[in-house]
């Protein structure tokens, strides 16, 4: 009885309790009513083209659909062909792994070295030099100089480099060989790689209070590294985060640079990406359910990444 009668007094509090958070949830949405407006357009593009895509092109990973057709619901068949018949997408999921192993923490430490050793200098030499390291990657096709550098002939500047030192006797093809091709590709990806994380690396170095390294300091800091462990990258975290993300879909996305310096297919399949595995299903075969299921196995490389590499950021400091 006395138990019934707790359970009894208790169901009004908890329903005064739920009426109270829907009222202020009501609330703070009428006070921030400003804030929402101005992100209804951003918010409304995004969900158009960005949640409502990846959503349908995961419900079409379980159909077979060319475009022609109604879909067909089929499963898992999709899945299943990519991973037990596919030998080529698993020539691209290991080209794409080595990338992403490669050029994703080379990259982005080479972005955040390079931005603090430029936040040392002075402004103007910092100006000077963040366009130097900036310009590659807003070049449009400039590295199409690495065809010129990796020509096949005796004219392009690698062979005749190694010709004139006589390391090679006669000129080796360096973009239609399979030995080469794919490491020519990480060399291109790394110098292109210092992008907006590096640009994200030195406005996070700039907003860092100085009082916290004089704090620091006299807490114990006794040299840089220290200061850069405990101070400045824990004051980076959103740059840093921002910085991963960016790269990280850089190195997972490699396609453009792939097909300019080896073709479509590359040689043997040598610089294949799983990228380029899915504009061939996409866009050239038009087998949709298909290309469907290799995006959202990419989809989830890239995810499981991120969560990865944000897990390792908040030990940032410890």
């Amino acid at each position: 009885m006395q138990a019934k009668t707790t359970k009894t007094a208790a169901a009004p509090a908890i329903q005064a309790r739920h009426i109270g958070w829907w009222t202020l949830l009501k609330r703070d949405l009428y006070l921030s009513r400003h804030y929402y407006i101005l992100m209804a357009p951003f918010m409304l593009i995004f969900f158009m083209f960005t949640v409502i895509p990846v959503g349908i092109s995961l419900g079409l990973s379980f159909f077979h659909f060319n475009m022609l057709e109604l879909p067909r619901f089929i499963g898992w068949q999709n899945y299943s062909r990519l991973f037990l018949n596919d030998d080529v997408f698993l020539i691209a999921l290991k080209n794409t792994l080595l990338f992403a192993v490669i050029t994703g923490p080379v990259s982005y430490i080479a972005c955040f070295l390079f931005a603090w050793i430029i936040n040392e200098l002075s402004p103007k030499v910092r100006a000077v030099m963040t366009l130097v390291f900036y310009a590659p990657s807003i070049s449009g096709n400039v590295f199409f100089i690495w065809l010129i550098i990796f020509s096949g002939d005796s004219y392009g500047y690698m062979n005749g480099f190694l010709m004139r030192l006589g390391i090679i006797l006669e000129p080796v093809q360096w973009l239609s060989n399979e030995k080469y091709v794919l490491a020519i590709v990480i060399i291109v990806q790394l110098w292109l790689s210092l992008g907006t994380s590096f640009l994200a690396f030195i406005a996070g170095l700039q907003t860092i209070d100085r009082s916290l390294v004089e704090a620091g300091t006299v807490d114990g800091i006794k040299n840089r590294w220290q200061e850069l462990w405990f101070i400045t990258l824990p004051s980076m975290r959103p740059q840093l985060m921002f910085g991963a993300v960016m790269q990280i879909t850089a190195s997972f996305a490699v396609a453009e640079i792939s097909i300019a310096l080896a073709g479509f297919p590359s040689v043997n399949y040598a610089a294949h990406t799983v990228v380029t595995h899915l504009m061939d299903f996409g866009t050239i075969r038009f087998e949709m359910g298909y290309a469907s299921a290799i995006a959202t196995v990419l989809f989830a490389l890239m995810l499981g990444t991120n969560v990865l590499t944000q897990k390792m950021l908040r030990k940032i400091g410890e």
